[in-house]
């Protein structure tokens, strides 16, 4: 799935590029993106009595993004376990990879007490397994 990111004015420090954390803000939004790009959304997510909290992020940056790029963030489930999974970004300008990472979620019940994943996000999952990883997300 790739979700697309316009960088705007305020994502920029000093030196004219993308401040570091604002990738993590563009992971997020991709997650969100990719949610409903599979027919689900946070509110599913409560519906069916689970959270995805980040428990690990990782960002390995490349080349800088700056004000008035356009970025194709290419997101995907790159690992499924029983109550975590991992979600896996490549931020690219055209064809050239900018910054790359990953963030572990737990799958946790309202409690905060981990949880197996509910079938219905292992379903939407798997779904998003068939789908073509260059499909534009929404």
């Amino acid at each position: 799935m790739i979700h697309q990111v316009r960088v705007i004015y305020g994502d920029t420090d000093q030196m004219g590029v993308v401040y570091y954390a604002n990738y993590l803000r563009y992971f997020e939004s991709s997650r969100a993106a990719f949610l409903r790009a599979m027919g689900g959304s946070h509110a599913d997510l409560d519906a069916w009595g689970v959270a995805l909290p980040v428990i690990e992020a990782h960002c390995r940056y490349r080349r800088p993004a700056q004000y008035e790029d356009l970025l194709d963030v290419h997101v995907h489930i790159s690992q499924l376990r029983r109550a975590s999974l991992i979600f896996s970004y490549e931020v690219k300008r055209g064809d050239e990879l900018l910054a790359d990472g990953h963030t572990r979620h737990a799958v946790v019940a309202p409690s905060g007490r981990p949880r197996a994943v509910p079938v219905p996000l292992k379903e939407l999952i798997e779904r998003s397994r068939q789908v073509p990883r260059d499909r534009k997300a929404v």
